[in-house]
């Protein structure tokens, strides 16, 4: 392919130069995690290829220390190639062979580019291929993001919700469905529900890292494993399982884990679910804050920045809406790893590198938004009693409770003469004769209504 300039001081080489040269496609790159996970599988391999006596012990000792300064982050700068590139990723793979092999000679005293005495392919890479590295590096770096990340800061989030539901469980307003007024419900029970959506992500989210903990490596080019040793896969992977105190496994089918990618898309099927959730959450609070004066305002979210630059006093629901852009990207982020999965072509999935990016980018800036969500919002708001009561009076779904005492026409009837003549629901009912005071009473406890229905002892008066 003829010769090709290396920067003097990179420690990446010509495969990946040529990468750089040859996908100049856009501005993102693998981030911190993915990286990482690509410096354990080095790092792993070369301890393991030790001790089944195929790699010198001091080259291997050094190839360990080089790769634990990729799991450290102490060359992240170079990893500079674009995350669209060819569909194995095998230029990443490369540069971190590369990277990883030039510090390695560096550290035994040669110079950088000198392929002696460790080399990037015979030494680095011994055992492996792109071709299961890159998927194992993306289950990897899957399970922190969504265990370490993801997960943690969707429980805070539930926590602050769960708070708000018992802060707010005597506040009793309005109902809504079809955007209409319904009939009562409390504040409270409305948080509960929102709590309620976080925890069942929780659950989608930690039931899908059962397969990202599957792992292809040991597959090498097309899962038969060759020029691979029979143990190297199981002991490598034990070996990271130990080091991230995490549960790891050979894939029990290596050309499933090589051909396909559905551990990625159902993982990232659980994120847009959690997505969705968030923004419907977020879309409600943001409702429920509108006004201050002429919309519901039944609660009040934390005032953090002015909310306009010519109207005075403004002020918006600024976190609610950054969460539901987070929820559209992340919704997008799916329907490309989801068309990512159609593009496993015999032995091979040949969409892995932007698969993997959505992934991460997708887990960990949900993360950031439910912690903000939790920290910066909902923690701080506050319920407006008065308006919900003010509200709740004009009401006249209401009348609902009349249902069982004086029959659906009758209480439909007193809905109708209240709205068009503007009186209340009790005045009309008492004109009416429809009930007594006494019983009016007990049927429009509006706290009692948000309880359930019938107790099955009830008579119809008539």
């Amino acid at each position: 392919m003829g010769a090709v300039e290396v920067p003097a001081e990179a420690y990446y080489g010509a495969q990946t130069q040529r990468a750089i040269e040859n996908f100049r496609l856009s501005d993102w790159r693998f981030g911190r995690r993915f990286i990482s996970s690509l410096g354990l599988i080095k790092w792993a391999a070369a301890s393991i290829n030790r001790r089944l006596g195929l790699l010198d012990p001091s080259l291997a000792d050094t190839i360990g220390e080089a790769a634990d300064e990729v799991v450290a982050g102490h060359h992240d700068r170079q990893f500079p190639v674009d995350v669209f590139q060819t569909g194995s990723g095998t230029s990443t793979n490369m540069n971190a062979n590369e990277v990883i092999a030039n510090r390695a000679n560096q550290l035994l005293g040669h110079e950088l580019g000198s392929h002696r005495p460790v080399h990037p392919n015979d030494h680095v890479n011994l055992c492996q291929s792109s071709n299961d590295v890159i998927p194992t590096a993306t289950h990897l770096a899957g399970l922190s993001a969504l265990t370490q990340d993801l997960v943690p800061a969707l429980r805070r989030l539930s926590s602050s919700l769960s708070n708000k539901a018992a802060e707010f469980d005597h506040v009793v307003k309005s109902g809504r469905t079809h955007l209409m007024d319904a009939t009562p419900v409390r504040l409270g029970q409305e948080f509960s529900g929102f709590a309620a959506q976080i925890e069942y992500s929780i659950r989608r989210v930690e039931g899908a890292t059962a397969h990202l903990r599957e792992l292809a490596l040991g597959g090498t080019a097309v899962g038969t494993g060759i020029n691979a040793h029979p143990e190297f896969a199981t002991r490598a992977i034990a070996l990271m399982a130990e080091r991230l105190e995490m549960e790891l496994v050979e894939a029990p089918n290596h050309f499933e884990a090589q051909s396909a990618r559905d551990a990625v898309v159902e993982a990232s099927g659980a994120l847009r679910s959690a997505a969705i959730s968030m923004a419907r959450i977020s879309n409600d609070l943001r409702w429920l804050a509108s006004g201050p004066s002429c919309g519901i305002g039944e609660i009040r979210l934390p005032e953090l920045q002015p909310g306009s630059s010519i109207m005075p006093g403004k002020v918006n629901p600024v976190i609610p809406e950054a969460v539901i852009q987070v929820a559209a990207q992340v919704i997008g982020n799916d329907a490309t790893i989801a068309l990512g999965g159609l593009g496993g072509m015999f032995q091979l999935n040949t969409m892995m590198p932007v698969m993997a990016h959505d992934l991460l980018f997708s887990a960990e800036t949900l993360a950031a938004a439910a912690r903000a969500l939790a920290t910066k919002c909902v923690d701080g708001i506050e319920a407006d009693e008065e308006r919900c009561a003010q509200l709740l009076e004009h009401n006249l779904s209401l009348v609902t409770a009349l249902a069982p005492k004086i029959g659906y026409d009758a209480a439909a009837e007193v809905a109708k003469t209240a709205h068009t003549t503007g009186r209340p629901l009790r005045e009309v009912v008492l004109e009416a004769n429809l009930m007594s005071e006494a019983a009016l009473d007990e049927t429009m406890d509006l706290y009692a209504m948000t309880r359930g229905g019938l107790d099955g002892n009830e008579e119809r008066e008539e």
